[in-house]
């Protein structure tokens, strides 16, 4: 290891540095920080992250994580939502990456950012929470690495593969069940609204589980990594918001028939067997069976019908 290479957190750091800053990982935004500098390894090796690429980092909390990004050569753009804990990254990153330094923010609630002796920008944390976050400083990101907090994942992911069409790629750690949600196809018992959206946007695979040990606090259950990689979304007129809208109808009832979940949005069970037909689709199927270019070639037969249903 060079002398300016980052050194990762262990257990016995990561417990002083909560120490230090009396910080307890909270339930209420999804906090389980990684003890393990394996683990981050193996999540930086799985992102496929190359160096002098920007990535984006949803909740570093103490930096664990990010210090793995830096290691391997990528510029991060930190998004915390925690004030406490965006304040405390930027020291934990310069005691253990001394070659880099902290720039004064240009004013109260601007990016703190850390650059290297050549001056390039290799840490911009941002403290905000992630879901009102719209646009990020620096070069465009084109990677998304995160241990996404518990309670927020899904929509946290969804946000930012809405927001930033840069993101070629991405690797999170989620909670097992939602990894599998994440990456089902149509047909799997845990094919449902996040599996079809993210379908949208990126191709998504389930590529290692993780350990509770590997976590403070130690969680109730495994998490997974999740590998996304950009594809272009299904040749259709409807917009995003209109096959989405399909989407949340078709699987707000599981159990009912398409024709039958999806009456409302057509504006009766008649209408919607009809734009079913006429989309090559089954109507007496249910959701979980439709993948998501069957939606948007839905969509594209209802959006006329409910159009008609509301004059």
């Amino acid at each position: 290891m060079s002398q300016d290479e980052p050194v990762l957190l262990g257990p016995a750091r990561v417990r002083e540095l909560a120490a230090a800053a009396g910080v307890r990982p909270t339930k209420a935004l999804g906090q389980n920080f990684v003890l393990d500098a394996g683990t981050v390894r193996k999540i930086v090796r799985q992102a496929s992250v190359a160096p002098g690429e920007t990535v984006v980092e949803v909740g570093p909390g103490l930096g664990s994580l990010t210090l793995g990004l830096l290691a391997a050569g990528a510029d991060v753009v930190a998004v915390e939502i925690d004030p406490v804990l965006a304040a405390l990254l930027p020291s934990t990153v310069v005691a253990q990456a001394p070659s880099l330094h902290v720039e004064p923010p240009d004013g109260e609630g601007a990016p703190v950012v850390l650059r290297d002796g050549a001056g390039r920008a290799r840490l911009t944390v941002v403290t905000a929470d992630a879901l009102t976050v719209t646009a990020l400083p620096g070069p465009a990101p084109t990677s998304l690495v995160a241990n996404l907090p518990y309670n927020v994942a899904v929509p946290v992911l969804l946000t930012f593969l809405e927001r930033f069409d840069s993101l070629q790629r991405g690797l999170v750690m989620v909670q097992a069940e939602v990894a599998d949600r994440l990456a089902a196809g149509p047909g799997s018992r845990t094919y449902g609204v996040p599996s079809a959206k993210v379908a949208w946007y990126a191709t998504a695979r389930r590529v290692a589980t993780v350990g509770r040990s590997v976590f403070w606090p130690v969680p109730n259950v495994d998490s997974a990594l999740v590998r996304l990689d950009r594809r272009e979304p299904p040749t259709t007129t409807a917009s995003r918001q209109e096959v989405f809208a399909v989407v949340d109808a078709a699987f707000a009832q599981r159990r009912k028939m398409l024709r039958s979940a999806l009456a409302e949005l057509a504006g009766s069970s008649a209408a919607a067997q009809q734009a079913l037909v006429a989309a090559g689709l089954d109507p007496g199927d249910r959701g979980e069976r439709i993948g998501i270019e069957g939606f948007a070639a839905l969509a594209e037969q209802l959006v006329p019908v409910a159009g008609a249903g509301a004059r």
